[in-house]
């Protein structure tokens, strides 16, 4: 299989930029978190951005094996494109807006939607099913946190 590398820093590019948007938005963030009580296994948030990096790289090479695959790909995509949105506010509505419970059900949704992806790309690349998992594990751990603030906030 031969490597189009221009399409490949696209796929990898499009999440970090939607990534580094949303960190943008959302100056400051770290500081709020810091600053909340949190739930036991809570990271540091220096953590944070690196774990974010790593995903969206893994994000955008999954995509990338999905964009080249001969297989039909515009629903898989799609979905895709709709988590990349659902992560993209979900920041915000936690962060900026403080919208924990909000938050928490909007990551539910990503979840699910980070899930439907998976088995979509399953079908399409294996590899690239397989490249979101750490993705959707670390979801799975933000929303044990998301729900666990909300829950000590109240």
């Amino acid at each position: 299989m031969k490597t189009d590398k221009t399409t490949l820093t696209i796929c990898i590019a499009l999440p970090l930029i939607i990534g580094a948007l949303s960190a943008l938005l959302t100056r400051g963030s770290m500081q709020t978190f810091e600053m909340i009580n949190k739930p036991p296994l809570s990271p540091p948030g220096w953590i944070f951005p690196i774990v974010w990096t790593i995903l969206y790289v893994l994000m955008g090479i999954s995509s990338y094996l999905v964009v080249i695959s001969d297989q039909p790909n515009d629903k898989a995509l799609s979905v895709y494109f709709l988590q990349l949105a659902f992560n993209f506010f979900w920041s915000i509505l936690f962060f900026n807006l403080h919208w924990y419970l909000i938050s928490f059900i909007w990551l539910v949704v990503l979840w699910f939607l980070i899930l439907i992806t998976i088995v979509m790309f399953y079908k399409i690349s294996k590899p690239a099913a397989y490249l979101l998992i750490p993705y959707f594990l670390w979801v799975t751990f933000a929303g044990y946190l998301n729900l666990a603030i909300y829950i000590i906030q109240k």
